[in-house]
């Protein structure tokens, strides 16, 4: 049987893969890892085949034509047999002590018959270049090692959101609500960290540094200069999480989850407006103002709160002192979290 299956998307990966892959396999038998070669031109496939035939039960290969992260995810979702899904990227790696005890916590569950939909860790913004790190958890949010529903859920810090690094779903929520995120499209891990949650009925955090998530690479997409070269990937992005799940239908269930997701709209409305700013051009003015219209003619309840009620509309002050005030803001925010 294997409890999760790990999915590698990968791009020219060779350089750094192995630190990855070798992590996971810590998991053993327990685990599949789904290596997905997408279009590299480089040594990552040669690489992915060689760990293939040493760890043939283990370890599948997919080698597609490149199609982007969420390609691959697809692509990785589709032959998952594991009773849980995990997205590690091949620049990140998981902590193998962490790994283990989420295996034993995991066959602990299942022998009860609890069906656990989603299993949170911590992760860890990982400067290795610069000798930093800093563990995001949610210990505030979640009692540890306890079965919970989001009517359990405490207080989010500004600065914390369920992104994909901290989150192991059972497969069949995935499946269940047809994820299936766009080709050539970067950030679409905030999809995966926002649309199955409506889906989700348990929860169980583990307080673990799990999931090292490495910083630092000129070519990474959250690079500052790249997210400011690619803010319509995030513009996309945010509107596809601003229309594939019905929030008042989410808060007829759990008020909780509602102003969680509310809460993580709100924070992408957040980014897209301020690399826009960051942009400094006009073009990209009138691009922020047809993203909140966008919003506006999707739901006007939410483009208020949004507005009026959360931290995105401070994002949304057409005036220059409104301007410097945002991009301030950021700037601190980025001091202090180290988010990119």
């Amino acid at each position: 049987m294997k409890y999760i299956s790990f999915v590698v998307p990968c791009y020219n990966s060779a350089s750094y893969m192995k630190r990855c892959i070798d992590s996971l396999l810590v998991g053993g038998e327990d685990v599949e890892i789904i290596i997905v070669n997408d279009g590299s031109t480089d040594d990552t496939l040669k690489i992915a085949k060689s760990y293939q035939k040493d760890y043939p039960t283990i370890i599948k290969v997919i080698d597609k034509e490149n199609g982007g992260h969420g390609s691959g995810v697809n692509a990785g979702l589709k032959i998952a047999e594991g009773k849980y899904f995990k997205v590690v990227d091949s620049d990140d790696w998981v902590n193998k002590e962490a790994l283990n005890k989420l295996l034993k916590t995991i066959k602990k569950q299942e022998k009860t018959k609890k069906n656990i939909d989603l299993y949170i860790v911590n992760y860890i913004y990982n400067h290795l270049y610069e000798n930093e790190r800093k563990v995001m958890s949610y210990k505030n949010v979640f009692e540890p090692e306890k079965i919970l529903s989001w009517d359990d859920l405490g207080y989010f810090k500004p600065s914390q959101y369920l992104i994909m690094h901290a989150l192991v779903y059972r497969t069949t929520i995935l499946r269940e609500c047809k994820l299936n995120l766009p080709e050539h499209t970067f950030y679409v891990d905030n999809i995966v960290a926002y649309m199955p949650l409506p889906f989700v009925k348990t929860l169980y955090y583990l307080d673990m540094d799990f999931y090292e998530y490495f910083i630092g690479r000129e070519d990474q997409s959250v690079n500052e200069q790249n997210m400011i070269k690619r803010v319509d990937q995030q513009i996309k992005v945010t509107k596809i999480i601003a229309t594939c799940v019905d929030l008042e239908r989410v808060k007829a269930k759990s008020v909780k989850l509602y102003r969680y997701m509310l809460s993580m709209l709100s924070m992408m409305m957040t980014i897209s407006s301020i690399y826009l700013l960051m942009a400094k051009d006009e073009k990209s003015i009138t691009k922020r103002e047809e993203l909140w219209n966008f919003i506006k003619e999707n739901n006007n309840k939410i483009y208020l709160k949004l507005k009026y009620l959360k931290l995105s509309g401070l994002t949304y002050i057409p005036t220059k002192l409104g301007n410097y005030l945002s991009l301030t803001g950021y700037k601190i925010a980025r001091k202090i979290y180290k988010f990119n």
